[in-house]
């Protein structure tokens, strides 16, 4: 055992030797060079950064890697920057002549996204635009892509919308009649008057998908007085007028007129007439009391206006409200135009107006006619006292010694009375407007039958 354990002790012995000659000394050894060269470094660099030309170099070396870093992350920030174009026109290619294209959008936005100074070149810089081409779809609904053609390929975009769908009709085109519409005629002088416009064509035609052209129910020249250079009366021809297609609810129908604009004569003229006034007193006055004359600053006035509306006319009646009126009073009175007048040639006139005191007077045997009677029937009064009434007529002593009989009438009004015996109320007027005429008899009995 003892031999055994020195062998033992021997064999450990040479393997601590072993790795003691060959292991540690070696890296004992490496452990002092570095140790040493180390030191011989940090001399070294404490003798170069204690100088001036090494402390700048390094600086400028450092400041170098931050503009570097800094730049790095600038162009990650322009690389996001993006513009919005807005309301960019759609161009379709297509054959305009076979078909109808509904859908297209007429507009659309245009986000671009790159460098700022890349989205400024393509601003400055010419495009096709946007764009859709259509060749060789048939009708019927297609989806379809918009495109923007811009030169530079720097350059991300973005459409909204960028698909559409969009339904492509046959063309059809119809004839229709051409009528016309003038605008603006209360811009004309007030003394004149468009009597008449001649257009220089009665059809146009128009085109368009088949169910648009049957809603159009008519084309109008839209005649527009604001487009007529110093318009005075006689004839003058105006070019360029516009055509718009209607439904029947007035609303604009949206097709192809061939042509697009028409020329017309246009004659203007300046109706007018001379006719008298005739004050009209509303109301009752005070109790006792009655007009004793009307005083006007005015007896006649010239009006102006279409000719159907000149022919019709006779005379301008005039209203003052005379209600409670207990003493003379004068009226400033501001005129109303009747119904297609134009102008007046006094646009105010002044009325005085002198009372009296009230006295009556009776006129038997005043006549009962009858007026607006459907002409297929006639009217018989039932007795004579339904034939006749006696009128009073109240105001001033002295208009009321003119008056004769036949300056009264006395009539029954029969709109809308059919067949059969009806009880009417009498109603009287009189020539003279400063008077008050009314019928002893309120109603009279009549008989209705067919002729």
């Amino acid at each position: 055992m003892k031999k055994i354990g020195k062998l033992i002790m021997r064999l450990f012995r040479h393997i601590g030797l072993f790795f003691d000659k060959w292991l540690i000394t070696p890296i004992t050894k490496l452990i002092l060079k570095i140790m040493n060269i180390g030191k011989s470094l940090v001399k070294s660099f404490d003798k170069v950064s204690g100088k001036k030309s090494t402390l700048l170099i390094v600086s400028l070396i450092l400041a170098f890697g931050v503009f570097v870093v800094i730049d790095r992350e600038s162009n990650i920030m322009i690389d996001q920057y993006a513009e919005i174009l807005y309301n960019q026109p759609v161009t379709a290619v297509y054959n305009e002549e076979l078909y109808v294209v509904e859908g297209l959008p007429k507009e659309v936005d245009i986000t671009l996204i790159g460098q700022r100074r890349h989205i400024f070149l393509a601003k400055q810089s010419p495009s096709k635009g946007v764009s859709v081409d259509l060749t060789g779809l048939k009708p019927g609904n297609h989806k379809v892509t918009l495109r923007y053609t811009q030169r530079l390929r720097s350059l991300d975009y973005k459409l909204d919308p960028s698909q559409v769908t969009v339904t492509i009709y046959e063309k059809v085109s119809e004839n229709r009649s051409l009528t016309y519409d003038v605008l603006h005629q209360e811009s004309l002088d007030s003394k004149l008057y468009i009597s008449n416009v001649e257009i220089d064509r009665s059809e146009v035609i128009i085109k368009g998908a088949q169910y648009k052209i049957d809603q159009v129910a008519t084309v109008k020249a839209l005649v527009d007085v604001k487009n007529i250079p110093n318009p005075k009366a006689g004839e003058i021809t105006v070019k360029d007028i516009p055509l718009v297609a209607y439904d029947n609810d007035g609303k604009i129908v949206d097709v192809e007129i061939v042509p697009k604009t028409v020329a017309a004569n246009i004659t203007i003229t300046s109706p007018s007439k001379e006719i008298p006034v005739r004050v009209v007193p509303k109301g009752d006055l005070a109790f006792g009391k009655s007009i004793k004359s009307m005083e006007t600053n005015l007896s006649k006035i010239t009006v102006y206006g279409s000719q159907e509306a000149i022919d019709k006319i006779e005379q301008l009646e005039v209203e003052i409200d005379v209600k409670g009126l207990d003493k003379d009073k004068e009226f400033n009175v501001t005129l109303k135009k009747p119904k297609g007048i134009t102008e007046l040639s006094s646009k105010t006139m002044t009325i005085k107006v002198v009372l009296d005191n009230s006295s009556s007077k009776e006129f038997d045997n005043i006549s009962v006619q009858s007026e607006n009677l459907d002409g297929n029937l006639k009217v018989q009064a039932l007795s004579d006292e339904d034939r006749q009434v006696t009128v009073v007529v109240k105001g001033s002593a002295d208009a009321i010694k003119d008056v004769q009989a036949s300056d009264i009438t006395a009539y029954i009004d029969l709109k809308n009375y059919g067949v059969g015996e009806h009880e009417v109320e009498v109603k009287v007027t009189g020539t003279d407007l400063r008077l008050d005429y009314s019928s002893k008899t309120k109603k009279v009995k009549v008989r209705i039958s067919q002729k």
